[in-house]
């Protein structure tokens, strides 16, 4: 390559300087294959990016997870091969396009910029003692703090003493072991739906992490807070420290039990503690939640919060509102003695308490659970399950006057956050209640109910009992997870069986069609999960493990809480699909920022004045211009030089116009060197195909024009000077041919409408495809454009995507093969000569009809397109 930029710069370039100059035709046919080249590479790259284009619009409105990965490498990918078409487009234009490098690298700074930007840490305090902090520093102490330090300093509510280990703490850990790039050249290229990858970069990062050291500022200020919370409580005082990361415990993103809270922890095992909760930033279910749900890893820095260890008496979860219906009167509250992590893991049955918001004091609803264990404080660290006495497995674990006393904070608490609170509480040795979280509720969405189906349905009832954790139908085969190695061999599209409905189970709720679990509630972490996701979930079914086994199909009846052996699709007509859960996330705004920087068409007419590289504005501009002065100095180069052999000839047919063929390199069965060539000389497989749809019916002349259609031409060709004879252009008169055995470019202007077809034919059709433009005409403005949308009509009956903008359609079909490409070639040869001044009978409705079933009736004539 560097030896033909030498000759480009010695001789061609030279001929701009001296006219005395006349390069051999050994020079030019060198100089010639060394542009063609760099046009089919141009080509090439040029294909790449539309393609990448289309796929990234594509899942912004699909829905379906993608990452940071996916955007980083969409980046990359376009910016290598956008500067193979500027590269390429200065080899063949003598490098008078410069200009574009210089707007290229201000279109990427801009979108660098997006992709690379920070969220900046606010404060930079290590740690805050919760008495200081407020709903507002969600950003420094993360939701889950930030919440529960506005309640500390509201009276009516109490909340546990204790700190809060910061986002600047987190960040000056993160740097000072100097693991950020090792965490990132982990997380950049994982895919959520590689769990095999997932779990081994997992544990890869929890393990640097660990191993990783305290600055000295971080370890004291840390103790420091230790012990002014001990000297405000007591001598010896254990904490719980529960993770609040930034984003944690949000309006729609809950990232319930994906990091990790430990329990009962004393002044010596505070630090280790501090790494393990930070290294939950990076556990399987965490990773995983946060590639679905849309979220950047270097976006959520992971705060702790140390609080005062409640010794409780009995702990849960309740509810302000029925999550399945925001308009109920009702909180939800479910309790089991000890502390609450039984309930929120979902290893016990809960007791379950309906009061009334209508009535204070009014108990709706009662269901008292039979117990076997409770969790309670080890006597050193930690928590330990113990079974309980016999008279307490079946005795309600909270009384009915704590029930009520509990239904009021809750309804107290939404009305100070402005919205239904998921709020988890402990009641200790003195009765008084705790506050222990409380975050916004995440709400089931609405779904068709399956209502009352018959008990003679034909298929088997395997369960008839159970609690809705997340209502919706579902049929896919069971699979039974006991173990993180279970977890990974997950097939996609199967319904998740489990004992207990614990929170690690999350990372496979993407990839399954309905959650099963023995115990459980409503309340539980993984049930808020499946909510979000929309995942049928029914819990307590008490045995569904047991009677079910791996393999076995099964359809699901969250809202009716039956699980019927086989398929039964009278059900699944109201079948919950996923939900979309990128829209409005982190990483879909991001992806919608960058493609504003580079989809948007601006430079649509190449003959207009403002057809400049400084006017491009996005990487499709750049795209667009290199494309259209690509194939101008093709044409030109054998013009300018005079070069007989490769430049353009007159193609001799009994067609009246003029047809031009530029072979680029194999396009002929061989070049006698002459001005004209012969349509049997010709082996293009493109071409051929098109000029089949060029000749298949001859032309019959202008359709019948009425008297306005007429008067609209002339008033068109009299205010447009670019259909003045002497203001046209200088392809106007010819039609161009730029042909290889493989590839054809088309570029027509027949009257007044112009259009391109691009095509490339091979035995592999992920390289094949077409692209048609047409613009143009000589009507008025709204029948030019009811003619494009008559010619797009025509284009998806054939399976043509279609684009319309004001007066210009733009076509393409890829991935097919190369019979497939040469019939559909076949109609856009026929639609070039029969589209001819058509736009002069588009408001007559009666002729438009009957056009486009002529031209449909001709076309399935002679073109074989199976549908």
């Amino acid at each position: 390559m560097f030896r033909l930029k030498r000759f480009f710069k010695k001789h061609i370039l030279r001929e701009k300087d001296s006219p005395v100059y006349s390069p051999s035709i050994e020079e030019l046919r060198t100089a010639f294959k060394t542009r063609y080249w760099s046009f089919k590479t141009l080509l090439k790259a040029n294909n790449e990016i539309l393609e990448i284009m289309a796929d990234m619009e594509r899942v912004l409105r699909s829905g379906r997870s993608f990452g940071m990965s996916f955007i980083r490498a969409n980046c990359t990918a376009l910016s290598v091969n956008l500067f193979k078409i500027i590269q390429n487009l200065n080899i063949i234009g003598d490098n008078h396009y410069k200009e574009l490098y210089s707007v290229s690298e201000g279109i990427w700074a801009e979108i660098n910029g997006e992709v690379e930007k920070k969220t900046v840490i606010q404060g930079k305090e290590i740690v805050l003692p919760i008495d200081k902090i407020t709903s507002r520093m969600a950003d420094q102490a993360g939701s889950k703090m930030a919440n529960l330090g506005e309640l500390r300093n509201r009276p009516g509510f109490h909340v546990p003493d204790g700190f809060v280990i910061t986002a600047w703490a987190y960040e000056k850990f993160i740097e000072h072991n100097r693991i950020q790039q090792e965490i990132n050249r982990r997380i950049q290229t994982l895919d959520a739906d590689n769990m095999e990858r997932l779990h081994r970069s997992s544990s890869e990062i929890q393990t640097l992490i660990m191993q990783g050291n305290f600055p000295e500022e971080l370890q004291d200020e840390i103790m420091a807070a230790y012990q002014k919370l001990e000297a405000r409580t007591h001598k010896g005082v254990t904490v719980s420290m529960r993770s609040s990361a930034v984003g944690e415990d949000s309006r729609n993103v809950s990232f319930a039990g994906q990091y990790r809270s430990e329990l009962n922890v004393s002044r010596d095992f505070i630090l280790y503690t501090y790494k393990e909760i930070i290294a939950s930033k990076y556990t399987l279910q965490a990773i995983s939640y946060r590639l679905n749900r849309g979220f950047r890893d270097e976006d959520i820095p992971m705060c702790v919060g140390c609080m005062e260890m409640v010794d409780a008496v009995s702990g849960g979860v309740m509810y302000s509102r029925d999550p399945r219906d925001f308009h109920s009167e009702t909180v939800l509250i479910h309790s089991a003695p000890g502390l609450a992590k039984s309930v929120v893991e979902g290893s016990v049955s809960p007791d379950i308490f309906t009061m009334s918001r209508k009535v204070p004091g009014k108990i709706i609803g009662k269901s008292i659970q039979p117990k076997e264990i409770m969790v309670t404080l080890s006597s050193g660290d930690g928590v330990t399950t113990v079974q309980l006495a016999p008279e307490q497995k079946n005795s309600p674990s909270i009384s009915d006057n704590q029930a009520v006393s509990l239904s009021e904070i809750a309804i107290g608490l939404e009305d100070h956050f402005g919205g239904p609170q998921d709020i988890e509480w402990a009641i200790d040795l003195e009765g008084s209640i705790k506050i222990l979280q409380t975050r916004p509720l995440q709400k089931s969405e609405k779904h068709v109910s399956s209502g009352t189906v018959p008990d003679n349905i034909g298929n088997d009832i395997i369960i008839n009992t159970g609690i809705t954790a997340s209502g919706g139908t579902a049929c896919g085969q069971a699979f039974l997870v006991h173990t993180a190695l279970d977890m990974l061999q997950f097939p996609k599209g199967a319904i998740l069986i489990v004992k207990y409905p614990s929170p690690q189970w999350a990372s496979v709720l993407p990839h399954s069609v309905a959650v099963i679990a023995d115990t459980g509630s409503i309340t539980g972490h993984l049930a808020t999960v499946a909510r979000e996701f929309r995942v049928p979930a029914l819990f307590n079914t008490g045995d569904a493990s047991q009677k079910i086994k791996t393999g076995d199909l099964l359809t699901l009846d969250a809202d009716n809480t039956r699980i019927y052996s086989g398929e039964v699709k009278q059900l699944l007509q109201h079948k919950v699909e996923h939900a979309g859960l990128m829209s409005g996330s982190p990483v879909y705004t991001l992806l919608e920022s960058i493609l504003k920087l580079v989809t948007p068409l601006h430079l649509t007419d190449p003959e207009s004045v403002e057809f400049k590289p400084r006017n491009c504005k996005t990487v499709h501009d750049i795209t667009r211009f290199c494309h259209e002065m690509s194939v101008r100095e093709m044409f030109d180069f054998g013009k300018d030089h005079a070069f007989a052999e490769r430049s353009s000839k007159r193609l001799l047919t009994d067609i009246p116009m003029q047809w031009w063929i530029l072979n680029l390199e194999d396009g002929l069965k061989g070049d006698s060197g002459g001005e004209s060539v012969r349509l049997e000389d010709i082996v293009s497989e493109p071409m051929l195909a098109i000029w089949k749809g060029i000749n298949a019916f001859k032309w019959a002349g202008p359709p019948p024009v009425d008297s306005r259609g007429f008067m609209s031409m002339v008033f068109e060709a009299t205010m447009n000077r670019e259909l003045e004879p002497s203001m046209q252009t200088r392809y106007a008169d010819r039609n161009y041919f730029m042909i290889s055995r493989n590839f054809c470019n088309l570029s027509s202007r027949l009257g007044f409408h112009f259009s391109i077809i691009e095509a490339y034919t091979d035995d592999y059709p992920k390289n094949n495809y077409i692209s048609f433009n047409f613009k143009g005409g000589a009507a008025d403005h709204a029948r030019k454009i009811r003619r494009v949308e008559f010619i797009g009509r025509v284009l998806r009956q054939y399976g043509f995507r279609t684009e319309i903008n004001e007066d210009t359609v733009l076509a393409r079909l890829e991935d097919c093969d190369r019979d497939s490409i040469k019939e559909h070639l076949k109609v856009l040869g026929y639609l070039v000569i029969h589209t001819r001044q058509l736009d002069m009978i588009m408001n007559n409705e009666a002729l438009v009809s009957e056009y486009f079933e002529r031209f449909i009736k001709d076309i399935n004539s002679f073109v074989h397109i199976p549908f």
